[in-house]
């Protein structure tokens, strides 16, 4: 079984899906990925009834992606053997927010604490 990898990042290409042959589409985006001072951008493809994956996302968009990596080789014209990698998208979601902050109640007062235990003088 292949490993699955995420990645989370802006949508910054979208490509239409092509009918590379009659039996196989796909169609390919771009994720631009934060990495430091320079941030990445990583080519995914999705194939043929996950092409429509896509429809529902806009360049800028933050996304979550989960592929698996795909290698195959390939001899050209020249008799040399050429390799190919894929990062084969088979899940795509909105990335999703920022977790809110959890409240820290450290530097409340004596007497705002009075007022959150239940015992100020709001009669509900």
């Amino acid at each position: 079984m292949a490993n699955s990898y995420e990645a989370i990042g802006t949508l910054h290409h979208l490509t239409e899906t092509q009918q590379v042959k009659d039996t196989f589409k796909k169609r390919e985006f771009v994720l631009e990925i934060a990495d430091g001072n320079y941030p990445q951008h990583i080519k995914f493809q999705v194939t043929q009834d996950r092409c429509a994956l896509l429809d529902s996302y806009r360049v800028g968009q933050q996304l979550k992606v989960l592929f698996n990596l795909r290698g195959r080789p390939f001899q050209n014209r020249e008799g040399q053997t050429v390799y190919f990698t894929n990062l084969e998208a088979w899940r795509i979601e909105a990335a999703s927010p920022a977790a809110p902050a959890s409240a820290d109640y450290s530097q409340i007062s004596p007497a705002e604490a009075g007022s959150m235990d239940g015992t100020d003088d709001v009669p509900f």
